[in-house]
């Protein structure tokens, strides 16, 4: 009976310790080989992990220290993949309730190592590992660009943006800090799809070593999963049935077809341009002999006027510079257009306006400025009665996309005669910007007519610090500055506190709106016609989310008979469209703009 028992006993002892079956364990050496199996806490077998058949018994606490440690680090893998699976890519959807579901990815991932053999579950694991931790860094990656920019990465036509961020950091918190920032980024971008496929391969040995529990695991939570689909349920708002790593990859898959397809879609929209064919004599007649200027206000959003911790200080500022301007013999119109962008990309927003065309990403902008498209600056141009110039003080290097405008000369930071500080991102203030412009080109006695485009770049972020309105005659070369940028804010200070950002921000429209019209006060007159926009909305440490893409725009002149041509737009009187003022997309803009100031007049 014993000798029965024995017997029967011997394959259900831990082959480590039967020494009475040489030719099993030989096996199942041969097998370790292969893939070592994880002991119950997931280490690898043979290591002395608290299995109890070490033979080193000097130390009867240590095996249960490994264990423990074990257990951790096991514990640590799990809840790494899980909050990879489960991470949002926006920051307002980052809570507690989004890491309390039940991703679907993890059930299939599990089905899937269970079936596997050894070879290719290993090579399952390490895939599914990189897999995870790309989607990881794409989800942080989204985070950003719907903070700054409203919207999730484009893997295909984003990568040009990584400049203007590491300049925003250098402005932000200064060239030492940006450069620990970005060797930050770059360390976390190594490590994280290490890290994931390290956890990745760890969980799929422990799931292949116990596999009977993690098969009714699976099983399980595969049934819970469908039914809580099934049914809607929710923990905290959030479904509780996720499969948000697999939309996501959806998301990103779709972004990349589409970016393929949009350049053929956008050379199709290019073959329509009403104006291409327009003998010069036909363009702009209604402006011949005035001085035109278009000029973007950076950041300028609907958000300044509407949102209500800044509306009240914003609207003073318009009603009180519409009270300006009329004292000084100029009427305004405004209204509102929609950006393509938000956030930032203001040469979008610049081409979008200009060219009549949607430029909402970087592959549209090479298309449209590598074209013979008409624009409004080259439009004037053409006509042969306007000399057009460009006043853009944040280029700092080569422009070639410059000849595309059909400007006849560019005035860069480097042209202007600033000597100057810089202001946070922007080179040149505002104010000095418009009296270079009133010194190179608009004062000169006797001057053509003249067609500018005009960038105002101070309410470029950080905000900080910020300039100050000086007397015209006291700007001289922009030594002044100096002392102002000392009393300035420190922007590391300011970026602590979004309440600050957005106090700081506003401070920044301010000074720009009121730099254009104490501009037309001093240097404007009877034949000065000013057309002054937002490119884009700020981002959403100033807006919060779902602002919208809305930004102000007005015409202001002296000579009645220039806003009598846009009658037929609606625009709301003075510098602040109100709330019902009517919006048209940027795009919209060019056409209707050659038309109403073309030979019939009128709207379109």
């Amino acid at each position: 009976m014993s000798l029965w028992t024995r017997s029967h006993q011997l394959p259900h002892k831990d082959p480590d310790t039967d020494t009475e079956a040489p030719l099993q364990k030989q096996k199942q050496k041969q097998e370790q080989e292969q893939d070592p199996p994880p002991d119950d806490t997931g280490t690898e077998s043979g290591t002395g992990t608290g299995t109890g058949t070490e033979s080193d018994t000097s130390a009867p606490a240590r095996p249960g220290a490994v264990q423990i440690l074990a257990y951790t680090v096991t514990a640590l893998a799990a809840a790494l993949v899980l909050c990879a699976l489960l991470l949002p890519n926006r920051t307002d959807l980052l809570t507690p309730g989004a890491f309390a579901r039940i991703p679907v990815e993890a059930i299939f991932g599990a089905a899937l190592l269970l079936v596997l053999p050894p070879r290719p579950r290993l090579i399952a694991s390490v895939a599914g590992g990189l897999v995870l931790g790309v989607l990881t860094l794409m989800s942080l990656l989204d985070m950003g660009f719907y903070t700054f920019l409203d919207r999730p990465f484009d893997p295909v036509l984003d990568w040009i943006l990584f400049g203007d961020a590491k300049s925003f950091l250098d402005d932000s918190i200064g060239r030492v800090g940006a450069m620990g920032v970005t060797i930050g980024v770059i360390v976390l971008a190594l490590a994280l799809p290490a890290l994931l496929t390290l956890a990745v391969v760890r969980l799929g040995r422990i799931t292949a070593r116990h596999s009977a529990v993690a098969t009714r695991s699976t099983l399980v939570l595969g049934t819970v999963w469908l039914v809580c689909a099934s049914l809607g349920a929710q923990v905290a708002g959030v479904p509780l049935a996720s499969s948000s790593a697999a939309d996501h990859i959806d998301t990103s898959a779709t972004l990349v077809a589409d970016g393929i397809k949009d350049r053929r879609v956008f050379a199709e929209e290019a073959r329509v341009d009403a104006f291409s064919g327009k003998p010069p004599g036909q363009l702009l007649t209604g402006l011949r002999g005035k001085d035109v200027i278009f000029a973007f206000i950076e950041s300028y959003g609907r958000s300044a006027i509407d949102d209500p911790t800044m509306a009240p200080q914003i609207e003073a500022v318009l009603e009180r510079g519409t009270r300006q301007l009329d004292r000084a013999g100029f009427s305004a119109r405004s209204g509102y257009l929609t950006s393509p962008v938000s956030g930032a990309g203001s040469w979008l927003a610049h081409t979008t306006f200009m060219s009549g065309m949607w430029v909402k990403n970087q592959q549209r902008y090479r298309s449209v400025t590598s074209s013979d498209r008409l624009t409004l600056t080259d439009a004037f141009r053409r006509t042969g009665d306007w000399r057009t110039v460009g006043i853009m003080p944040g280029v700092t290097r080569s422009w070639p996309e410059g000849k595309f405008f059909g400007l006849d000369h560019i005035y860069d930071s480097r042209q202007m005669g600033y000597q100057g500080p810089k202001f946070s991102w922007s080179p040149v203030p505002d104010q000095f910007s418009l009296e270079a412009f009133q010194r190179l080109e608009h004062g000169k006695p006797d001057h053509e007519p003249l067609m500018a485009e005009i960038i105002l770049a101070t309410s470029h972020n950080p905000w900080a610090p910020l300039p100050e309105m000086v007397d015209w005659d006291e700007i001289g070369d922009g030594s002044i500055y100096h002392d102002i940028k000392k009393a300035g804010k420190d922007p590391k200070e300011v970026w602590t506190d979004s309440a600050k950002v957005r106090n700081e921000y506003r401070h920044a429209i301010e000074y720009s709106v009121h730099s254009l019209v104490s501009y037309l006060e001093k240097y404007g007159d009877d034949d000065t016609v000013l057309v002054f926009l937002g490119d884009h909305q700020p981002n959403t440490t100033v807006t919060g989310t779902d602002a919208g893409r809305d930004v102000p725009i007005s015409i202001v002149a002296r000579d009645p008979a220039v806003l009598d041509r846009i009658d037929g737009w609606n625009w709301d009187d003075g510098l602040m469209p109100g709330k019902d003022a009517p919006v048209w997309r940027m795009d919209r803009f060019r056409d209707r703009f050659l038309t109403a100031y073309g030979p019939t007049g009128g709207a379109r």
